[in-house]
């Protein structure tokens, strides 16, 4: 009882009240716990895994997996939980999207899916690939000794494509055969390449990612080592786009005089055309809804660059896109027509006869929203002031 009164006295003394008060005071706040914790809600199993999206992405060091952290974090919430997933490659996560449990969503690069017309896989599965956006351009590292200035010095010599399955494996095989290159190819994954690089076991290393690249920012390179420029030439000009890489992307492998030039290769985000209303439709529907809603918040400071080229609205050649995106962004153009952001945009552009393309027009009009925003803000600061 002396423990109970020494309590009932120190709430007394917080409160300003007799013992009495004090005791009623405690009750209450007791009772009030003992209600609480009888009418919270219990876990709900089968609401968690309801609103539960697995996405496959790439290896721990790429660009595939920090895209997908940047989807759970911003996305993450009571109706939808996102769980990234260590890949082994863009060949490998569509099968998974096609066969695997627990996987609804893969990040896979835009070539991928040509490979498996090759395998024997089930053609009903593979004709049922969906994808809900284009994301942005990989482009394709090759690390060599600065003794190698050339592409074509490749010829016969030791080169690491990454295993076999993975993107870079496909991608990489595809250019030194549109280049009439024919190295002797090894499989090692990425940091095994680095130390055999290093140590003289093979002559390149090739990895085909959204720049920057950490473990490629990371290597240290002892001036012996540089990335090596690719042609845009031929037939790579059908499949691939130009790039380039910059002294500031990767300080100890690009010259800062003389930036290198590469190719890339589109990414999207890839999912299976699943049954209208099943469960796991309904989860994608769940997903496309506040990733397409919350898009802006990907291009705040913190998220990778990467985000900044992407187009929700773009076309991916081949590819069809799956029904609760393509609903999602009709529904948005039709509100967008009639809002007064568009109209001031579409005004803007047409006094100043700005005339760009739709990715670049996108991009601008995001830009003006964003300063549309900030004048807003600065007046209001402004008004209160007075």
């Amino acid at each position: 009882m002396s423990g109970r009164v020494s309590v009932f006295s120190s709430i007394g003394h917080r409160f300003g009240a007799s013992f009495a008060q004090a005791a009623a005071i405690a009750a209450f706040l007791v009772s009030g716990l003992a209600a609480s914790a009888q009418t919270a809600p219990a876990f709900n199993p089968s609401r968690a895994n309801a609103g539960t999206l697995g996405v496959i992405s790439g290896g721990a060091d790429g660009t595939y997996i920090r895209i997908a952290a940047d989807l759970a974090n911003v996305l993450d919430g009571e109706e939808l939980r996102v769980l990234p997933m260590i890949g082994r490659g863009s060949l490998q996560n569509l099968r998974d999207i096609m066969f695997l449990r627990g996987v609804d969503i893969g990040i896979v690069q835009m070539d991928a899916r040509e490979q498996l017309k090759t395998e024997k896989l089930q053609d009903s599965a593979v004709r049922r690939l969906r994808f809900i956006t284009r994301l942005y351009n990989e482009e394709v590292h090759i690390i060599a000794s600065r003794q190698i200035t050339d592409i074509r010095q490749l010829d016969g010599q030791k080169v690491n494509i990454d295993k076999a399955g993975s993107g870079t494996n496909l991608t990489s095989r595809l250019i030194f055969e549109k280049l009439g290159i024919k190295p002797e190819v090894t499989t090692f994954d990425q940091a095994s390449s680095y130390a055999k690089l290093k140590s003289g076991e093979i002559q390149a290393a090739v990895y085909v990612a959204g720049r920057p690249v950490r473990a490629i920012a990371e290597f240290q390179t002892d001036g012996r080592f540089h990335l090596l420029p690719i042609p845009f030439e031929g037939e790579i000009a059908e499949s691939y786009f130009p790039a380039r890489f910059a002294n500031a992307d990767y300080p100890q492998l690009v010259d800062a005089a003389k930036p290198v030039e590469t190719l890339a290769v589109g990414s999207l985000l890839a999912v299976f055309n699943w049954p209208e209303n099943s469960d796991r439709y309904n989860r994608v529907n769940r997903f496309v809804d506040a990733f397409f809603s919350r898009f802006d918040e990907f291009l705040q400071p913190g998220r990778h660059p990467k985000w900044k080229e992407v187009n929700l609205a773009a076309d991916v050649p081949g590819w069809e896109r799956v029904r609760p995106a393509q609903d999602w962004l009709d529904r948005a153009a039709v509100a967008r027509t009639s809002s007064p952001q568009v109209q001031s945009f579409e005004f803007f552009m047409k006094n100043r006869g700005i005339s760009v393309s739709a990715q670049e027009r996108e991009v601008l009009f995001r830009e003006f929203l964003a300063w549309q925003g900030d004048r807003e803000r600065s007046l209001r600061r402004a008004n209160r002031q007075d």
